[in-house]
């Protein structure tokens, strides 16, 4: 069963009805960096998808890569070398290329004019960038020109905060609880082709696939520990819900994370406990999410009646799920939300920011 998200302003430049006929519109010079990897072919699919005015496309990868076919709609592209590429005269590039890559390219990209919106952690907790949910903070894209770069949001924390946020603006959230179930996909091609392997070789006992990518084996199991382990005892992925909500919704917000990895190829859950200022009725908190940009509200309360992160897979959508009140404190809520990681959690955010950048700053299209 597919579903249709509910588009904010700054989330809707590829609908129809906001556009003008596609002859008459001027489009943007786009560069895609990471073009091989799953993020990048991704964000190819999304700007055809969401018909992106788009003049003219390069689609950049390491040496490596160097020549790669990708697709872009109905034409298939070449990746150049983002070593040696001239940004000069581009208006936008999405970078899916990692930290050490960006930290190298995207200042390059940025000092000749063209503006970064960044995939990778380097640039979220920096005060000169914006870090931009669009459903959320879409106005943030206007800090852009300190650095020349956006930043996108760990993919866990994007489609939590696009929950949070309408809930937040009735009622005012104190607290967050949240408990992450994440898929291979986050961790890239290595992680879904050793959950693949694994797999396999639990129906071959003669096939034994230690774990690689991840610290324990991954297929049958659930595994506590994404990235690197802090000094509290949290590990970085937990620290970065926690950085980033308070960076885009509101840094009096108090957040607690356990992230998990699951054996699932792609879509992340995350069960949510929030404790509100005021007091928010479940049945008002539906209301409010089914209004609200970017959510789709799946909530009946019989078998099957939620989203689960295999009806997510290629939706924009982010599902929320399970609402109901929470008893144990004045003012609590509990929620089940689901998107897609490779969308909302990267690609698709990163297309909506290009949107709102091209709406608000550049308005070419």
């Amino acid at each position: 069963m597919r579903y249709e998200a509910r588009q904010s302003g700054a989330a809707q430049t590829g609908a129809r009805a906001d556009r003008k006929p596609k002859e008459t519109q001027m489009g943007y010079k786009v560069v895609v960096a990471g073009a091989t990897g799953n993020v990048g072919r991704e964000m190819l699919n999304i700007l055809a998808e969401r018909e992106f005015p788009v003049d003219e496309i390069a689609v950049l990868a390491s040496r490596k890569s160097l020549g790669t076919e990708v697709s872009f709609g109905d034409k298939t592209l070449k990746t150049q070398d983002l070593d040696t590429f001239d940004f000069t005269g581009w208006d936008m590039a999405l970078f899916a290329v990692g930290s050490e890559p960006t930290k190298k390219y995207a200042p390059k990209a940025a000092a000749a004019g063209c503006v970064v919106i960044d995939n990778s952690s380097l640039y979220r907790y920096d005060p000169d960038v914006p870090l931009v949910v669009p459903e959320v903070n879409a106005d943030a894209v206007l800090g852009y020109s300190k650095k020349n770069i956006i930043a996108n949001p760990n993919c866990s924390t994007a489609q939590m905060v696009v929950a949070l946020k309408p809930l937040h603006d009735r009622a005012k959230i104190k607290r967050v609880v949240v408990s992450t179930y994440q898929s291979v996909s986050g961790a890239g091609k290595e992680g879904m082709d050793e959950l693949w392997d694994q797999t396999k070789a639990v129906y071959n006992p003669v096939s034994e696939v230690p774990p690689k990518k991840f610290q324990k084996q991954i297929a049958f199991n659930v595994i506590p520990h994404i990235d690197v382990f802090m000094e509290d005892g949290s590990t970085k992925e937990e620290w970065k819900m926690v950085a980033e909500t308070k960076k885009i919704v509101d840094p009096s917000i108090k957040v607690t994370a356990t992230c998990v990895r699951v054996p699932v190829f792609v879509g992340h859950a995350e069960s949510i406990n929030i404790e509100t200022e005021d007091f928010l009725d479940e049945d008002e908190a539906r209301d409010i999410l089914r209004e609200a940009p970017g959510i789709m509200v799946i909530d009946k309360r019989e078998a099957g009646g939620y989203a689960t992160p295999v009806e997510c897979v290629g939706d924009y959508a982010t599902f929320v799920s399970r609402i109901r009140q929470d008893s144990t404190i004045e003012n609590g809520l509990n929620l089940w939300c689901v998107s897609d990681n490779l969308r909302k959690g990267a690609a698709l955010n990163a297309v909506q920011i290009a949107e709102a950048l091209g709406q608000k700053v550049l308005k070419k299209g």
